[in-house]
């Protein structure tokens, strides 16, 4: 047979295959040919990628959502920084904690809880008048092991809240594993139970902070992975940025600086680090410290740091971009340390970062 014929007769075969398709399609539709449709793809949640947790609140010193009511009254803990008292247990879940100088030539915290509750806080030790200016800022329970005559004498004659182990003893235990005064401990339990005896307001007046949103990413400032900060020749810390926590990690004395309730390193989200007038008082060595200013310092955020300005507004330290004090910096959500050095020789000299 030609081959044209064959070809020919082949497409005749595939339209008379086709025309009975159509017709058998129409038969089956009551007569009438209905046109032929492609169904939209239908997109579903990827169940591999974790959705953001929705909160009914926001803790206001921390930026982080949380389910648990926000007015709750916060409390402030002077915790033990002498090489016997170290590692402390409770400092990982504070919203925020200023460490600076006591006598000693060491430190000391001033750890402030709000929205979180450790089981174990301390080792407790005494209060001094400059710590007293930056727990009444945040309208805090003090709490505290005895303190400096004048610290004592400011309590006595105000009507702040406050808790002294001294004669609060029943809201305070001691650990059999160190020796005193390194071994006083509590938690927000017996507090709860101190407040709650001594009539002393259960709700705050918190003060406000900025905060950007959870995904922000700081654009502005120089490089610092690496933080070095000598309070004293004979006391450094330092922090390391880690870029996989988004956290800088603290070392005390080149050793890591652990949460002896979590046996994890302490890490800081937003780290503020100023300088303020330091006056040695008298032969024990006691100080006052300015916690007013103005002043200077750098605020270190997501590995990059900015020079500040600082001051004490609206109870508490804040962090401005200008000279003027207008703009203040907005914090990342999470935990806030705040390190106070001496202005002498300041901050050139007290702090060092790459």
């Amino acid at each position: 047979m030609d081959k044209r014929v064959q070809t020919l007769l082949s497409s005749l075969i595939v339209c008379t295959a086709l025309t009975a398709c159509s017709l058998e399609a129409t038969s089956q539709t009551g007569g009438e040919q209905q046109p032929v449709t492609t169904p939209s793809p239908v997109t579903t949640a990827d169940p591999t990628q974790p959705t953001a947790p929705t909160y009914a609140y926001t803790a206001p010193l921390t930026g982080l959502g949380t389910d648990h009511p926000t007015d709750s009254r916060p409390v402030m803990v002077m915790i033990n920084n002498h090489p016997k008292a170290r590692p402390q247990s409770g400092l990982s879940q504070a919203d925020m904690v200023y460490e600076v100088l006591a006598e000693g030539e060491v430190t000391r915290f001033l750890a402030i809880f709000q929205s979180q509750k450790p089981k174990v806080i301390g080792p407790v030790r005494s209060i001094r008048p400059y710590f007293i200016q930056v727990g009444t800022g945040f309208d805090a329970v003090l709490v505290h092991a005895g303190g400096s005559p004048e610290a004592l004498e400011t309590l006595a004659q105000s009507d702040f809240s406050y808790i002294n182990e001294i004669n609060n003893a029943p809201y305070f235990w001691r650990e059999s594993f160190r020796r005193a005064p390194h071994n006083l401990y509590t938690n927000l339990d017996r507090i709860t139970k101190a407040i709650n005896a001594k009539g002393f307001r259960p709700t705050g007046e918190i003060p406000y902070f900025p905060f950007v949103a959870q995904d922000s990413q700081i654009t502005e400032g120089s490089p610092a992975s690496k933080i070095n900060i000598t309070f004293h020749p004979s006391y450094k810390a330092s922090y390391t940025y880690s870029a996989e926590k988004g956290r800088y990690l603290r070392f005390t004395q080149g050793q890591p600086h652990n949460d002896l309730n979590t046996n994890e390193q302490l890490s800081v989200k937003n780290l503020l680090i100023i300088s303020a007038e330091h006056q040695v008082l008298d032969n024990e060595g006691r100080r006052h410290v300015d916690v007013v200013g103005p002043g200077d310092g750098y605020l270190f955020q997501q590995g990059k740091v900015r020079p500040v300005k600082w001051k004490r507004s609206g109870g508490v330290i804040r962090a401005y971009e200008d000279e003027a004090l207008t703009k203040e910096l907005p914090l990342l959500p999470g935990n806030t340390w705040v390190n106070i050095v001496p202005d002498h020789p300041g901050l050139a000299s007290a702090v060092t970062y790459q």
